[in-house]
């Protein structure tokens, strides 16, 4: 049996299906099981001293959420807000976050041989926060591993897992 028909065997065969976006020139995908659902921009209400990236936060029918904005934290695009802009609700560990992206294009369907690995250099932001990169009609997609970014000290939004249990 070849390896891809024992990686179809073991999986299913299953795709693994995400979401892409846009940042500046860049186009970015994430898990679209992280996803809640999709909205436009509204007003957020600031917390002192937070870095720029976090807007602040908006009360989503009870829940409060952060709101970051990814075309600051990753410095790519200009952060206007307007009837266009887009935030992306997901909800990671059972924590809903909202990020603020350029425009969102459509979901897409990858095979884990269509991913590649994340480069050492040459991206807007720490590999660490990357699945890979795919090639999807002629252009290149950056897979964002959002859990992964959103659960970091970096953003310090969710406790990691291992932490949260120790407590």
């Amino acid at each position: 049996m070849s390896e891809t028909a024992l990686h179809q065997a073991v999986t299913g065969g299953q795709d693994k299906e995400y979401l892409s976006f846009v940042l500046g020139d860049e186009h970015y995908a994430l898990d679209i099981t992280t996803v809640k659902e999709i909205r436009g921009y509204e007003q957020v209400t600031k917390i002192a001293n937070a870095p720029a990236f976090i807007k602040g936060v908006i009360n989503l029918r009870g829940d409060i959420v952060p709101i970051v904005d990814l075309r600051i934290k990753f410095n790519v695009g200009e952060a206007t807000y307007n009837d266009f802009t887009i935030v992306i609700m997901l909800n990671i560990q059972e924590r809903i976050v909202g990020i603020v992206v350029d425009g969102v294009s459509d979901v897409i369907r990858l095979s884990e041989e269509q991913v590649l690995p994340p480069p050492e250099f040459g991206v807007a932001f720490d590999s660490r926060y990357l699945h890979g990169l795919a090639d999807v009609d002629e252009k290149m997609i950056i897979l964002v591993n959002i859990e992964s970014l959103i659960t970091s000290e970096e953003l310090g939004l969710v406790a990691p897992e291992s932490v949260k249990d120790d407590a």
